[in-house]
């Protein structure tokens, strides 16, 4: 893909993608605050703003203090979500200033969904792929992340609860599961009144990776995404995730990190 193309598809990614997204889940909250779409209520709170803050130097600084001390005020941590071709280009060195902490680096891919659905998904032998929408299921695929990621992940069972209650055509949840047992799961979140939707999820049990799990389950929500006229499909990556996602037809146009505060312990 040329290098116009790239570009081609990073706009539309910040035109598309940056804003509030539709149908916040029951107790999730967004604010305005300047340039920025502050979001309450969630895990944690989150701060992410257009490619261009249009603030910069003691303005900007008032304005990263800001969200920290409404959060800090709750307890809660806040997570800003920063792209490598955002400006001000001292975005980052200014949330260091203010006490955030940079987490892992990921790519952002973004690919059409037609190019990904081709062909069935083929998970490997005793693995069975379906959509979930019980809220057990999502306490499940809760645990199955906490023992991935070695850490609570409960949270994330109650946003997927909350996120398909709200709007259940928005968010497709599905499982991989053998014996039983959830080894891999993945889901899609459509963005109504845009061309795009992102493939979020994907952890597999370690024992389960190197099987073609996590391409079944890319394939499974590109068919479903191409179905309701989707265009292109957009993914987070992590360095694990982004060699086999760009194989598969995506294209990397940036990177995002997310810079984290949280409350002192104590």
């Amino acid at each position: 893909m040329t290098t116009t193309h790239i570009q081609h598809l990073l706009s539309a990614y910040d035109d598309q993608m940056r804003g509030a997204p539709p149908a916040p889940p029951t107790g999730v909250t967004y604010e305005q605050d300047g340039p920025l779409l502050r979001i309450v209520g969630q895990f944690r709170g989150f701060v992410s703003g257009p490619r261009d803050l249009g603030v910069a130097g003691d303005a900007l600084d008032a304005l990263i203090a800001r969200q920290r001390d409404f959060f800090a005020a709750r307890g809660e941590a806040v997570e800003w979500k920063t792209r490598s071709h955002d400006t001000p280009a001292d975005l980052t060195d200014r949330l260091t200033a203010a006490g955030f902490v940079p987490e892992e680096r990921e790519t952002v891919l973004v690919g059409r969904a037609a190019e990904m659905a081709v062909g069935e998904p083929v998970p490997p032998d005793g693995v069975t792929v379906r959509r979930v929408t019980a809220d057990a299921d999502m306490r499940r695929i809760a645990a199955m992340e906490s023992a991935v990621w070695g850490q609570d992940w409960g949270w994330l069972a109650e946003e997927l609860i909350g996120r398909v209650a709200t709007a259940p055509d928005d968010t497709a949840v599905y499982v991989a599961e053998a014996d039983g047992e959830v080894v891999c799961a993945a889901w899609l979140v459509f963005r109504p009144g845009t061309e795009f939707a992102s493939l979020w999820g994907g952890s597999t049990l370690a024992d389960w990776r190197g099987r073609g799990i996590y391409r079944a389950l890319v394939a499974v929500r590109a068919a479903l995404a191409v179905s309701r006229g989707v265009t292109w499909l957009h993914v987070d990556a992590s360095d694990d995730s982004a060699p086999i996602l760009r194989r598969l037809g995506l294209h990397a146009v940036t990177t995002t990190t997310p810079y984290v505060w949280t409350p002192p312990a104590g």
